[in-house]
């Protein structure tokens, strides 16, 4: 069998995690959730992360920020992970799907304007397999009928989408950049691994608060168990984040392994007619995930 993806776990990553035990920070305060947030959102280009317990979470997190009214719609696309459409309903929302692109496995995003109606309030778009979605006409879609985009980035780390393509000065933009907010998993098979984890991302500082909010309790800072909103408990440990932070010094070469891997394994079965291989579009840097 081929496996997913295997995490590769270094010195580096027992030294974070020992410190953790040597210190006595084990839960989900501590150095590493900071500097993990932090180092993460700016590698993404975004201003703010939220570290939460998976990337389910973080998609039930980025929904509920939005603040769906019974029977409001999200457009996603039909091939995705459960977690997705689960994030909607937990929501009080519906999700609306879209067929997806036959050869990249991403939403196809010219489908979107006619799912369109007056109860849609999100898209919510997914890339696939390490594969970016075509950002750009979502996006221009989203601005015209003013909808929030939940990027689902589980998938794509340091994975890269040529954006403003039409604009004669288009530029690599990382994916978890685009949207309204973005979602990322570190599960066990993921590029970069906590074990479990997952972080929400965003450049709105009201989101930032109301999501960070969210993944603990709601608690409120001048008066910790008093609540006038309801939470959950989603919060990521100081050692799963130990690891994401020691993974994340060495993403280059893991991109860069994954690069080749996949470009590997397309030279060594192009031949088999019976298989359809991943693709890599000129507008994106594949990363090969699966």
């Amino acid at each position: 069998m081929i496996p997913v993806n295997e995490p590769l776990l270094t010195e580096r990553d027992l030294e974070y995690v020992s410190e953790c035990v040597r210190t006595g920070w084990i839960s989900s305060a501590g150095r590493f959730i900071d500097e993990f947030e932090e180092k993460w959102a700016a590698y993404c280009g975004r201003k703010y992360g939220i570290a939460v317990s998976n990337g389910t979470t973080a998609l039930q997190v980025a929904v509920r920020c939005l603040d769906l009214e019974p029977g409001d719609e999200v457009i996603m696309p039909s091939f995705t992970i459960i977690s997705c459409a689960l994030a909607v309903v937990e929501n009080r929302g519906v999700p609306v799907v879209v067929d997806c692109d036959p050869n990249t496995w991403c939403m196809d995003v010219h489908q979107i304007e006619r799912k369109i109606t007056a109860r849609t309030r999100a898209i919510m778009p997914v890339h696939i397999y390490g594969h970016p979605v075509d950002m750009d006409p979502l996006l221009e879609t989203a601005d015209k009928h003013g909808l929030s985009v939940i990027e689902d980035a589980a998938e794509v780390h340091g994975a890269e989408y040529l954006s403003g393509r039409k604009s004669g000065n288009p530029s690599w933009r990382r994916c978890g950049s685009f949207g309204t907010l973005s979602c990322f998993s570190f599960y066990a098979n993921k590029l970069i691994t906590t074990g479990e984890g997952g972080m929400v991302l965003t450049d709105d500082p009201a989101l930032a608060a109301r999501a960070r909010s969210l993944r603990n309790l709601c608690f409120q800072p001048e008066r910790r168990f008093y609540h006038e909103d309801l939470g959950f408990n989603f919060r990521l440990t100081n050692m799963q984040a130990a690891l994401g932070l020691a993974q994340f010094e060495r993403m280059d070469e893991i991109i860069a392994r994954k690069r080749w891997m996949g470009k590997e394994y397309t030279r060594l079965l192009r031949e088999l007619k019976v298989l359809q291989l991943p693709v890599e579009e000129t507008w994106a840097r594949n990363v090969y995930w699966m």
